[in-house]
Parts: structure tokens; sequence; C-alpha cells
């Protein structure tokens, strides 16, 4: 008792917050200690030296992070820490001596480990779109990531990791971009400018770094990236082009004002967002060609023969125009147009007083040979041009008596007849002589004039001359649209004869398309062990242009998928075979990629197009072929639909021939042959003194055995039981019969029979019927048991005769 007076309550040790032992006050313990560490040692006394034992409690519902030993004092931690989670724990620490007990509420501030890396958000677009015209220098974008350390650890700078797409190359180094490296604002680099007709995408990896710090003993930098696509925007900074060059056009002597000579056509270089194209005539036409200025066509204004110059170098000037009318962007070319003469006319004889078709001479038989005849004056004339004035001249007329001279001639001559055989020319044996002077070549001087008929004629053209055939200035000939053409060409000369001939055109396919993705595949979700899918398209009509190659260009990491170059289908490695895997090899926690893929064309020029797939890798508890069959329909859902399509027609075909059965056979069931329609009718009273009725009525009411009877045979068929003339009263209760009658006996013939039973017909009065008590018995059963009867009364009335 006098101790229990004098017995003083333990206490801590207060040995400050750098101390390992005392009353854990102020303790600072770094997030990335291990479990089970052995972090501080409780210590205290009794000033009675007592023996002390410790405690350590914590909040109710809060979670315990140590344990402590109740006689060391040894204080263990039991749960990892996460500063980012709590930074700060409060507990309850007690000693007691067995009698006083003394408990303290403590803090420990959990410190800092380099253990999170920075974050990009959620929002963050993957694709921005940049006009191709935007300023050198300019911001397009900002980025921003967080890092939830503190420190140096939390802070974060910004790199860069750039490659670019072409329509026609795979992948190129691009330093057209740099990065703020503290506030992460993208920006194009100065001298540095966006060009949509070389490249229109670019991929950008930006790299999120941390400051470093110290994590589990060692010095760690710890980084994250995205992925941002750059879409150059096409801006009207390219000028017209024009198709088809060089031009070539035709002004024949038969041409008049108005007629078209050539039509020329550009199209806007910026083909995403044309301008429309306006034409103008810069120089070189002289006042007498003309042009319109939204179809291109150079027209002629004046008669061939008012023209200086064979060939003319005209330059015509296509314009782009604004929405609001201002002319912005324009180009040059030359169109080469010449002047041509038709070998249209005949050469032409002239006298003294103009054209002549006739000469007349006269003169002595027998002149010398070699000598010309005086008195003549011819001048022949071809007023074509070139080559189409030169022509031949010859006599024709008896024997070879003269010739003329020249024989070739070149627009005009003097012609000269000389005399060759001096012994034909005989006055006794003709008077008259007559020649012509011909141009034997004169079977070309009908013109042959080409024409177009049929399907083709809007697209191409011929040269009425030559047969030489174009295509038409503003022809779009397109492979993917249409390949084959035909039509007629009609070749007729002065006379109007003519023959057709049918061309057949066929348009070679040129690689002018780039693939393009189908954009409902660009976000999968794969399971392991199933592959997906991605599909693009190229319009090109042949191959190999439209044959497509694909590839992964780059993925975080990037050993971690293969691809089919020839169907497009992304797996796993093979090494991964699990989610724990993927979640090992990747740092994204939601196990989704961002995979940039090339889809390639084989044709050449190559032309490529390059995406991010989005790739959610994901894991199935279901295994087995349906499984497999199931994963691979969605990536098909028609294969699914065509399944479930098949199945359904099967069990309709089989339903209705279920159907078909069981109705026939029913219908068959449901014949009654006349032999077993039995018409029941109310019996009439038996007369006494009916003459017709050939039986007693005791007969009718007599008893009778079954073995005194037969079984009734198919003469009576109808089984109605009727004598004519015959009235029965209501029968007996019949004896039972069995259920259905007995089939005939397989030696009976009707003509076994000695007689015959007369039948007689009934009606059935419309008066309702009374429910029999036996209302249940079989028709059968009644039918049989009248044919009975009816055979017993035979029976009795043989006996009587």
């Amino acid at each position: 008792k006098k101790r229990a007076q004098t017995d003083y309550a333990p206490y801590f040790y207060d040995n400050g917050p750098n101390s390992n032992n005392g009353n854990m006050a102020l303790l600072n313990l770094s997030e990335d200690t291990p479990k089970g560490t052995q972090i501080y040692v409780l210590n205290g006394t009794d000033p009675e030296g007592q023996p002390v034992k410790y405690g350590m409690t914590s909040e109710p519902g809060s979670k315990e992070y140590f344990r402590v030993h109740p006689k060391s004092g040894t204080v263990t931690l039991i749960e990892e820490l996460d500063r980012e989670a709590q930074d700060e724990i409060e507990v309850f620490v007690s000693i007691s001596d067995g009698l006083n007990k003394v408990a303290e509420k403590v803090s420990v501030f959990v410190m800092d480990a380099n253990d999170e890396r920075p974050q990009f958000p959620q929002n963050m677009p993957s694709i921005v779109d940049v006009p191709e015209n935007t300023t050198s220098g300019s911001s397009i974008y900002k980025v921003q990531a967080v890092d939830r350390d503190a420190g140096s650890g939390g802070s974060v700078t910004y790199f860069l990791q750039v490659t670019s797409g072409h329509e026609s190359r795979s992948s190129e180094p691009s330093t057209k971009f740099a990065i703020d490296h503290h506030s992460g604002v993208l920006r194009i680099k100065p001298g540095e400018t966006l060009d949509y007709e070389k490249s229109r995408t670019h991929f950008i990896t930006v790299v999120a770094k941390d400051g470093g710090g110290i994590y589990k003993g060692k010095q760690q930098v710890m980084s994250s990236s995205a992925t941002l696509t750059i879409n150059v925007i096409d801006a009207q900074d390219t000028p017209p082009v024009f198709v088809g060059t060089p031009y070539f056009g035709y002004v024949y002597e038969v041409s008049s004002p108005g007629s078209e000579i050539f039509t020329v056509f550009a199209k806007d270089g910026d083909m995403d967002n044309p301008n429309p194209i306006i034409y103008s005539i810069e120089s070189g036409a002289d006042g007498v060609f003309a042009i319109n200025k939204t179809s291109g066509c150079i027209t002629l204004k004046v008669y061939p023969a008012e023209l200086k110059r064979e060939i003319f170098n005209i330059k015509v000037k296509a314009s782009e125009v604004s929405p609001e009318g201002k002319r912005l962007d324009f180009a040059v070319t030359t169109v080469t147009i010449r002047v041509v003469d038709l070998n249209n006319h005949p050469p032409t004889f002239f006298g003294e007083n103009g054209p002549q078709n006739v000469f007349e001479l006269t003169m002595y038989e027998h002149p010398p040979e070699g000598e010309f005849l005086r008195g003549l004056k011819i001048t022949v004339n071809d007023s074509d041009q070139g080559s189409n004035a030169k022509f031949h001249l010859r006599l024709v007329g008896p024997g070879r008596m003269l010739r003329v001279v020249p024989q070739t001639v070149l627009n005009e001559a003097q012609v000269t007849v000389l005399v060759e055989d001096s012994a034909a020319m005989d006055f006794e044996k003709s008077q008259f002589l007559t020649f012509k002077a011909t141009d034997p070549d004169s079977g070309l001087w009908g013109v042959v004039k080409y024409s177009i008929y049929g399907s083709g004629a809007d697209l191409f053209l011929i040269q009425p001359d030559s047969g030489i055939i174009y295509t038409q200035p503003w022809a779009s000939l397109d492979a993917e649209v249409k390949s084959k053409y035909n039509f007629y060409v009609k070749a007729e000369d002065s006379d109007g004869k003519y023959s057709l001939a049918e061309v057949f055109v066929t348009i070679m396919d040129l690689n002018d398309h780039s693939p393009a993705f189908n954009e409902n595949s660009l976000e999968k979700t794969m399971v392991i062990g199933a592959p997906v899918k991605i599909e693009a398209v190229d319009e090109d009509a042949e191959e190999p242009n439209n044959v497509i190659e694909y590839s992964i260009m780059k993925s975080d990491p990037d050993d971690i998928f293969d691809m089919d170059a020839d169907t497009g289908e992304i797996k796993l490695k093979p090494y991964i075979k699990s989610m724990d895997i993927v979640q090992n090899i990747s740092n994204h926690k939601d196990c989704t990629w961002s995979v940039v893929v090339q889809a390639k064309d084989r044709g050449s020029p190559s032309f490529s197009t390059t995406t991010v797939v989005k790739i959610d890798i994901t894991e199935t508890q279901l295994k087995g072929p349906l499984t497999s069959f199931l994963l691979k329909c969605r990536e098909n859902p028609m294969q699914f639909l065509g399944l479930v399509s098949g199945v359904i027609i099967i069990m309709l075909f089989v339903t209705v021939f279920i159907s078909t059965v069981i109705y026939v056979r029913n219908v068959k069931s449901n014949k009654i042959l006349p032999s077993r329609r039995i018409i029941r009718r109310k019996r009439k009273p038996r007369r006494q003194d009916d003459f017709q009725q050939p039986f007693r009525e005791e007969c009718c009411g007599g008893k009778f055995r079954n073995e005194d009877l037969e079984i009734p045979t198919a003469d009576n068929i109808n089984r109605n039981n009727n004598v004519k003339g015959c009235s029965h009263r209501a029968p007996p209760s019949p004896p039972n019969a069995p259920d259905m009658p007995p089939p005939l006996p397989s030696h009976y013939r009707h003509g076994d029979r000695e007689w015959t039973v007369p039948t007689v017909s009934a009606s059935v009065a419309s008066k309702t019927k009374k429910r029999s008590h036996r209302g249940k018995d079989n028709p059968v059963n009644t039918a049989l048991v009248s044919e009975l009867k009816l055979r017993l009364e035979q029976k009795n009335m043989a006996n009587r005769y």
C-alpha cells in the first residue's frame, strides 16, 4: 500500500527528431523505405525502475503503417509509403509499467523520393492542324506534363524527337520544330516554313523529363513521352499548273473567223482548296487570235488569207481568282499555232487570156523531131503552198508523138510541147490529134478528211488531214473511272466516198493515288493471342499501283508488335503471352499504345500514307476455337452475320420439312372411306303387318353367340345394315367388340357370297339429337355390332327356308 502511493508513471525519452530512439516525435521517413525495415526504437523508463511495455495505435478507420515490439520498443514498417497519397502519418505511442500507462500523439513525416514520372493530361490532342503559311517562329501548341514528386524530382523539362511523313518517302528527320524546354511551347523554328506540297504530315514525339532525385539510394531521372501528329493544312501558295503541255494548234486555209484552234487547260496547284482559273493572252497573238477567259479556248478572229505569218507563238496566262474576285498566283505557257496549207487545189492551165482548158494548133505532118510546137502559150499553176504545190505533167493521146517539158513543176511553169515521133504524125492516117496535159498525181487532189464518231468523240480529236488522234485538252482520263474507250474514225474524200475503222483505246493506269486508311480501324482493342487488322485502300486501278504494304514506323517501346506487310494484321511479339509481361514492358498503366503505321503502295513512284493507331491491350479468360472465331468475327462482323444467317436458314428448312411430313400424315389419317361412313338414325317401331319385313321380331331381339357368327366380309361395303323396307327396334346393348375391325381374310373372294344385301337411303332430321349415355362408344364398334346383327338375321332367314 505504501508503494502504490509513491508509484510514478513511466515516460519516454525525448531525444529530438534526429535521433533513432525516443518517443518517435517528428520522425522523417523516406517514401521509398522498404516494407519490413526497422525504422525506430521507442525508448523510455519507469522512475521506480519497473519494466515497461510499449504500444502503438492509429486513429480509428485509418491505415496502420507501423508495428512495435512491446518489450524492445523496435518499430517496423509494415506497409508501403506513398508521399503523393499521404505525406504525414499520425500515431499514438504508449509506455506502461503495468499500473500506469502514458500515451502520446506523434507525427511521422513521409519524405519524397523520385518515384513518379511526368504525366501528360488525358485530354491532350493527338492531332494538331497547322496552316502551311504559318510564319516562321510562330507557336503552334503548348504541351504540359505534371510530375507529382517534390523538389527537383517534380520539375519538368521538354525535348523533341521528330520524324516527318511524306507521300512518297517513308520517314526522314525533320528540324522544322522546336520546343521551349521549360514552358513546353511548340514553335516552328526560325527560318523554317511548312510546305503542304512537300510534306503533309509531321510526327513529333514530346519527351518530358523530371529534374532527377534519389530513389532507393540511387540518383534517378524519370521521363515519359507523347506523340503529336502535325497536319499541314493546304494554303493558297502554289500557282496554277497547265495540263498536257506542250500545246500545238493549227489554222487551215478552210478555217474562218470564230473557228476553234486550240483549248488550254490549267488547274490550281493547291489541290485541297482550288481557286477558279481565268485565261488571257499575254503576247504573240497579233490581234488575230482571242481566248475565252473561262474555258481557255483559242479562236481565230480573221480569215487565214489575212495571216501574215505561218507560225504564231502565243503566250497564254492562267490566273487564280479569289472568292472576292482578286487575281492571285498565275502561270504562263506557250501555244504554238501553225498555218497549214491543204493539198486541195489542182494544177490549172492558163492561156493568154486566163484559165483555159483547150488549146488548138495547126501544123504540117512529119515535123522535125525535137522541134517545139510554136504558137502554144501554155502556163500551169498550183496555188497550194510548199510541197503541196509540186506536181507532174504528161501528155495523154495516141502513140508517143509529143512530149511535154517540164515534166515536174513547183507552183508555176511555162509549158513547152516537143515532137518526139515525127513519122507517126501522118496526115493520111489522121487529120486531127487530141492530147491532154494532166497532173498524174491528180488522184491526190481530193482531200481526205477524217472525223470521229462514237463514245470517244467528246474526249478525243483527230486532225482532218493527217488522221493523227489527240486527246481533247479538257479531257480528264482516269483509269479508275473508265479504262477502255472505243469509237469509229471516218475517212472521207472529196467525192463523198468514205470508210470506217473502229479504234479501241485502253487507258493505262498511273500511280496517282495514295493509300487511304479506314478511319474505323484507327482505334483497336487487342486481346492477347489475337491480332487486330488495319485496313487501307488504294484507288488506283491496276497492280502493282494498288497493292499495299504495311509497316510499323514507330511505337514506344518499339519491340512489342509485329505487323504482316500484306494483310495489315498487328499482333504482339510471340514472347508476350500475358498482361503481366505487358505491364512489365510498358510504363503505360492503361496498356494503351499509339502506334505509327505506314501504308505504302508498290507503284512507281511509290506513295505512302501514315497514321496513328491506338491499341488497347487486354486479356480474356475464354479459351477454345469458339473464342478464336468470335475474336476474328469482331474484326469482320459480316462473317458472324453470315454464320447466324446460315443457321437460321437451316433451321427454317428443317421446320418446313417436319411440318410437311406431319401435314401429309394427318391428311392421310383424316381421310374417311365411303365404307366407314355411318349414318345413325332413330329406329321406327316395327309393324307386324309389314309384308316387306322378312324377319320375325324375336329374331331381331334374340340373343346370339359369338361363335355362331362370321366375321363380316367386304360384300357389305357401306356397312349401313339397311334392308329395303325393313325397320328395327332399338337394338339391345351390343357385346364388347374389338377397337378396330379385323382385316379381311386373304382367301376371301367377292364371288364366294351367294346373296346380296340391298341398301336404302336415309335422311337425318335437323332436330338436335340427344346425347346418348353411350356417347363415348367408338363408331367402329357400333358399326361392327350392327353388321353382326344383320348377319344373324340373315342366318335365321336361311334356316326358315
